[in-house]
This record gives structure tokens, C-alpha cells and sequence, in this order.
């Protein structure tokens, strides 16, 4: 049994609040472990400390080869086996069958690298990493662009894994299907459970409510021994100042006085040993709630429009050139107040249709589309915002104060305002570009992709806004529970192959 260990680990980037304090860690690496935790607390630079490529305070003993997951591609014009027979160092054969495990056909690997879906270039990927039995995979985010039926590929690939890994997902369903500890990365502390996603949920909901009512109980406990000692130390104070006695009054005076001193004192030590109780009850609150997230409500504003028909595809085809079409012609309207789902394999054609509604397709069209004059908002399947939120603000005529209150409920630190976008993480790279479309008044919203890289508290707020607000919204999203939640309607693509 081969475990790596942590022992004070402290880390942190320059300017900014550390993101690891003293942690301490076993970990067993025959553990199909989940990593998780919100958007910026750290799990990618967790990896990448087991990976030794940041200096940090503390002790890291990770006795294994390790690869990280997804690998860099340098040239992306290569073909995709080339490619990936230069990433690991196993036999061809090694690779081809993972590759075929995994779905990825002969002709696939013969084409170049860029020209595949985001969901193939995944699992060949995956492919590259499991195919070399001697490394420890650290696997970061493999859902995103997956299509429904290429996650649950990837799934049972990963559970007939004989070795164990570490994989990072805001996926629920996907780390309960593959995992068998969990390690949350939590705001005060990083926790591990024995147990799936489903298992860490219950067992945190459970802590997180015996915190809150304990936390209730002491404050009303402090506040009852508040009240305790200000009225002793009152009755006191006005038992001192009486002490000259009213002349009206028998017995009252020095006569007075000298009957009363004893229980004076006697209530103001009451006092101070009330107001002492009461200090320990609030300091005994200061542990609990601190890993409790609190999560606001967003805001969206769609605008209203006259036209009853927003949209109007008619019989439409994609196609690069020298390729054959991407999808069977495609109808399909879209009115004020709709939710469309579009859905469809992976290479499908989703996102280049997106792109030819948006004007941003390179390749050639036929049938028709028609639609008024409209104001959209967008999000596109990748980030690519660079500069500080102040830069995109001004750069996008952005109201910046709305910009970062909108960010600030999707939680993002105040101490990464001023960072330049392209240096936090992806998930907050994801929330700065889903903010920017939010603040953003539409007719229509057109969003691809919309969860990836979001934690599951960001995925339950867009759920919820969605269905408060109810927008005229064109959607492309392979997490079957949100498309279930939100969708009027859904129209899915017949690839022309």
C-alpha cells in the first residue's frame, strides 16, 4: 500500500490570502478519491503541489510518478495518435487500446488534433494518461465538453481502472458513479470522507446543521447572560449611588448603607461573572459556521419584446470546407419567454451553429435563418477574457460596480478583483464570463455550455435564477438534470455521418 503524505503543508500565491494553512494528509493511492470544494479554494494547485511545481512550506511525499490531466498540447495539427504516442511512453498498442475503450474509432486517430470535439480530444486524452500503468493520475475536470453518453463512457472507463487516482469534478452524478473517498477543500479546513459525493453532501449537511444550531443556542445563551449581568451591575449602581439614604425613609442612609454593602458587592461579582459566561459562550461560536456557505441570489434582466417569433431556422446545414455537412438540415423556432435546449453528440455541430447565429461560423451555410433585430447576450463554450475586471468594464461598457457585486454572489474573493483574469482559475475565469452576460440586458441569451467549470452552489443558483426569471434562452448544456429543470423545449442534432 503506497500512500502519499502531507504534513504542514502552508501555501499561497503572492498578494493573496494563503490557500492551504497547516494541512495534514494521508492519502492511500489505490483511493479513487474526489477532490472537491468551490471554485478557487485550490483543488488544481493542490495537484500541481503534488506535482512539486510550486514551492510551499511543509512536507509533500508522494513516492509515485504523477501526470496531470489534461496534458498540454503543443501542436494540435498533429495527427491525434502522433500526438498522443509523444505524450506517454507505452507501446502503441497500449494506446489503441485505451483508445478503443473509450469509443475513439481508427479514423478518428488519423485525424488532426484540433479537428476534434472537445468531448474526442478528452477521452483521447484520458486515453494518453491511463495507457502507462507506472504513473498516478491527477485528473482535473474530465466532464466538461462530454456529451451525456461520453461522460457515462468516461465514467465506467474510470471505474474499471484497477489503480487509483485523484480526479477534480463539479459533476455530482459522475463522482458518485467513480469515487470512493472524498476530499473537500472547505473555507477553514480541507476534510476527507470515506465515501462518495452523495456520502460527504449528507455528512456535511448534517454538520452544517448541528453548527448552526448549536451556534443559535450559545448566542441566545450570551445574550440571556448580557441581560443577566447589565441588570445586576444596574441594580448595583443604583444601591451605590442610594447610599447617603433618603431622609423620608426609616433606616435608609449610612444605617442603609452598611446593611446593603455586603449583597452590593455580592451582585456586582454576579455581574462580572455573568458578563464572563457570557464571553465564553461567544468565544465558543467563533469555530462553528465558519465552513457553512452562504450563497445569495442572482440577478438576470431580460428585456421585453413585441415580436412573437424571436427566431426562425428553416431547413439549415452546416459546413467547413472540404468537409461534409455537419448536421442534417435543422428547423426550429425559438418565441419570447422559450428555453431551447440544443442537444446532440459530441462534434454534433451545437456549438458551430452557436457560432453561425452569433456571426462567428468560418464555414458555408444553407437553408435560412430569420430574426428581428435583437439585443443578445452571450457565453461562449471557452474563456478567453484577459486584463482586470476594471479593464473588462470599461473595454465592454460594463457597469463595474454591477459587475463585481454579480461576482461577489457567485463567490468570488474580493482579493482577486484587481488579479488579471487570465491568472485566477478556471472556474473563476467561467464566473467572470457568465457575470458579464448576466448584468448584461437581453432579448435573447445565448449560452454554451453554461455549468462547465462551475461548482455545484454556482449550478444551483443559475438553476434556480433561470427558473425565476424565465428568459428567452438558447442552451447548450450535456448535465441532463439542468436541461430536465429549465428547458420548454429541446432540439436535437443528427450528425450527417
Amino acid at each position: 500500500m503506497t500512500k502519499i503524505t502531507i504534513q504542514h503543508l502552508t501555501f499561497g500565491f503572492a498578494g493573496t490570502a494563503p490557500l492551504f494553512e497547516h494541512v495534514d494528509l494521508n492519502l492511500d493511492t489505490m483511493w479513487k478519491l474526489g477532490l472537491v470544494g468551490r471554485n478557487g479554494r485550490g483543488k488544481t494547485t493542490l495537484l500541481q503541489l503534488l506535482l512539486h511545481h510550486y514551492p510551499y512550506q511543509g512536507t509533500i511525499i508522494n513516492p509515485l510518478i504523477s501526470q496531470y490531466f489534461p496534458a498540454a498540447v503543443t501542436d494540435p495539427r498533429q495527427t491525434t495518435i502522433d500526438l498522443l504516442q509523444r505524450l506517454t511512453a507505452t507501446e502503441t498498442w497500449q494506446l489503441e487500446r485505451e483508445l478503443r475503450q473509450l469509443s475513439l474509432n481508427p479514423a478518428q486517430w488519423q485525424r488532426p488534433f484540433n479537428t476534434l470535439s472537445g468531448g474526442e480530444q478528452t477521452k483521447a486524452l484520458l486515453a494518453s494518461l491511463f495507457a502507462d500503468d507506472n504513473t498516478y493520475p491527477l485528473i482535473d475536470e474530465p466532464t466538461n465538453h462530454l456529451d451525456r453518453a461520453s461522460r457515462q463512457a468516461v465514467a465506467t472507463y474510470l471505474q474499471q481502472q484497477r489503480h487509483g487516482f485523484i480526479v477534480v469534478s463539479h459533476d455530482r452524478y459522475f463522482l458518485n458513479q467513480i469515487t470512493d473517498h472524498t476530499l473537500a477543500i472547505e473555507q477553514k479546513q480541507v476534510v476527507l470522507y470515506q465515501g462518495n459525493f452523495a456520502t460527504y453532501e449528507a455528512q456535511k449537511s448534517r454538520q452544517d446543521a448541528f453548527e448552526e444550531e448549536q451556534d443559535a443556542r450559545l448566542k441566545k445563551e450570551a445574550a440571556r447572560l448580557k441581560s443577566v449581568a447589565t441588570d445586576r451591575a444596574a441594580w448595583a449602581q443604583a444601591s451605590e449611588n442610594d447610599k447617603h439614604g433618603n431622609p423620608h425613609v426609616k433606616n435608609s442612609g449610612k444605617q442603609a448603607n452598611k446593611n446593603n454593602s455586603k449583597l452590593v458587592a455580592k451582585m456586582m461579582r454576579r455581574a462580572k461573572s455573568a458578563e464572563r459566561r457570557r464571553d465564553r459562550q461567544l468565544a465558543a461560536t467563533e469555530g462553528l459556521r465558519q465552513n457553512i456557505e452562504h450563497i445569495a441570489p442572482l440577478t438576470l434582466t431580460p428585456l421585453a419584446t413585441h415580436y412573437p417569433v424571436l427566431l426562425h431556422v428553416q431547413d439549415l446545414t452546416l459546413q467547413y470546407p472540404g468537409d461534409q455537412p455537419l448536421f442534417h438540415p435543422l428547423s426550429f423556432e425559438l418565441k419570447p419567454g422559450e428555453r431551447l435546449a440544443l442537444l446532440g453528440p459530441n462534434g454534433s455541430g451545437k456549438s458551430s451553429l452557436l457560432a453561425y447565429l452569433t456571426g462567428h461560423f468560418a464555414g458555408t451555410h444553407t437553408g435560412s435563418v430569420d430574426h428581428p433585430q435583437l439585443k443578445v447576450s452571450t457565453l461562449k463554450q471557452q474563456t478567453t477574457l484577459t486584463g482586470t475586471l476594471a479593464d473588462l468594464a470599461t473595454n465592454q461598457q460594463l457597469n463595474l460596480n454591477a459587475l463585481l457585486n454579480t461576482l461577489k454572489k457567485l463567490g468570488l474573493p474580493r482579493d482577486v478583483f484587481h488579479t488579471p483574469i487570465e491568472q485566477i482559475s478556471m472556474g473563476q475565469q467561467r464566473k467572470v464570463a457568465l457575470a458579464q452576460s448576466l448584468i448584461t440586458p437581453a432579448q435573447l441569451f445565448i449560452w454554451d455550455e453554461p455549468l462547465n467549470y462551475l461548482d455545484v452552489f454556482n449550478q444551483d443558483q443559475l438553476l434556480t435564477l433561470i427558473q425565476q426569471t424565465h428568459p428567452t434562452l438558447l442552451v447548450i448544456e450535456h448535465d441532463q438534470h439542468f436541461i430536465d429543470q429549465i428547458a420548454t423545449k429541446q432540439v436535437t442534432l443528427t450528425p450527417f455521418s
